[in-house]
């Protein structure tokens, strides 16, 4: 029986947890394959053990018990067999994949410079992957050898790994099709080029000038007719840099003397700089929107956050370009936080439990509007709509008077229900009642 105890590491052990340990060491498809091996090995050697074992008078049969650890060791190396397999069909459905997605490209039909370069650059990819295409399929098809007789596998996975070889083969000839067909169209598509790229050196020009003349740079314009116009330049600049971008693709294809464009990189610039701008000024302006519809039972758990917003969009404000500064936006912008800064810890003040109804009528009566403090509907905007930067000091003011008032009434409760808790009540008879009626001192008569 202690023959059959070395085998305890099927049952008390778990394969997956052992194939864990054995993948943290990055084997490779050999160490797989030694691994599979040493599983056969052990499984012959329970083989090899005899049917039967004579105990004295006693004859034991062992048959079962090789069939059970027979059938251990089949799952563990199924388990391990599964894990290649996996890996295997993974590099075969990338390799089919990528012959697949090459095959698109060279299918393209050629009608542009754009559609040209995406397609020559598909048959370079080709040319570079033919030298070392084989080193790519070895592996695969070594991974299925060692674990094909172990898995069943369903048809698809097996014509796809059969005709991997066939589809890069007739890729390869099609891309020899193409490129003879390209040579003759290449001149044209060259001349065309040229063309274009001379046609739009003017587009540019004109473009820039309309961007200087009547585009969002302009110093008098409000932020939302900047923004507009930002808008509408962005979507010109992107069909001018599209055209650019392809027409440079086609300037690399026919080895072309690089045609420069310094507007169009300028306005870039430009363009880059004001969309911090307002990106930021919108982001802002939602922000702040949003916060102004808290309702006012909330506010002590939002208010926080609010303070914390500010302060980082006031961070993100000095970060932008220098020369933002110039733009109504930016005033607009570093206004409302610089106000929002001063504003939500007087709205803090005003949450604070120390506020009663009195301290709310006197700054009705300081501010002139209308505060629903008292509605359910009571929100946010509702009091910066009462503009509480001109009674800041007021608010202030308030706030410590209510917080003192506060103190006083918590220490006079304090002080009265420490004089109950102590306090004692002497009840004594008057004149001819002859029952407690009076509570200490004297009763004047009448």
């Amino acid at each position: 029986m202690e023959g059959f105890t070395t085998y305890s590491w099927l049952w008390t052990k778990k394969p997956e947890d052992d194939l864990r340990k054995f993948r943290a060491e990055n084997p490779g498809l050999e160490e797989f394959e030694e691994k599979l091996k040493d599983f056969d090995f052990k499984n012959s050697k329970i083989e090899e053990i005899q049917s039967t074992h004579q105990i004295g008078a006693l004859s034991l049969k062992t048959q079962g018990v090789k069939e059970t650890l027979s059938k251990y060791i089949l799952q563990w190396k199924m388990v391990f067999s599964k894990d290649i397999h996996k890996q295997a069909k993974k590099l075969l459905s990338d390799l089919a994949d990528d012959i697949k997605q090459i095959r698109l490209k060279i299918d393209k039909e050629v009608k542009d410079i754009d559609s040209l370069g995406s397609v020559m650059l598909a048959l370079e990819e080709i040319r570079k992957k033919q030298s070392n295409i084989n080193f790519q399929f070895k592996p695969v098809a070594d991974m299925y050898a060692l674990i094909e007789n172990q898995l069943d596998m369903d048809r698809d996975e097996m014509d796809q790994r059969k005709d991997l070889q066939k589809e890069w083969d007739e890729l390869v000839k099609k891309a020899f099709t193409v490129r003879d067909n390209l040579h003759d169209d290449q001149s044209q598509f060259k001349k065309q080029l040229v063309e274009n790229i001379s046609a739009l050196v003017v587009e540019v020009k004109v473009f820039r000038e309309d961007f200087e003349k009547n585009g969002p740079m302009q110093a008098d314009l409000s932020p939302g007719e900047a923004l507009n116009k930002l808008k509408d330049f962005k979507e010109q600049f992107s069909v001018h840099n599209r055209k650019f971008k392809s027409y440079n693709a086609g300037e690399k294809l026919f080895a072309l003397p690089h045609q420069e464009y310094p507007a169009l990189v300028k306005t870039q610039n430009e363009l880059d700089k004001l969309d911090k701008l307002y990106t930021l000024y919108l982001k802002v302006t939602e922000t702040i929107t949003k916060w102004q519809e808290t309702p006012w039972l909330e506010i002590t758990d939002e208010i926080i956050g609010m303070k914390e917003g500010i302060e980082q969009f006031l961070k993100d404000c000095m970060r932008l370009p220098g020369d933002s500064k110039q733009y109504p936006a930016y005033k607009e912008l570093k206004q409302r936080l610089d106000d929002m800064e001063i504003v939500l810890p007087l709205v803090e003040m005003l949450g604070d439990k120390s506020i009663k109804e009195r301290h709310w009528e006197q700054l009705i009566e300081l501010t002139k509007k209308d505060i629903p403090y008292n509605s359910e509907t009571f929100l946010l905007k509702d009091l910066l709509e009462a503009d509480l930067l001109t009674v800041q000091e007021d608010v202030e003011d308030i706030s410590d008077s209510a917080l003192k008032q506060m103190k006083i009434e918590k220490q006079l409760r304090e002080d009265i229900d420490a004089y109950w808790e102590t306090a004692e009540l002497d009840i004594r008879p008057y004149q001819n009642y002859d029952f407690p009626c009076t509570i200490g001192g004297s009763v004047a008569e009448h």
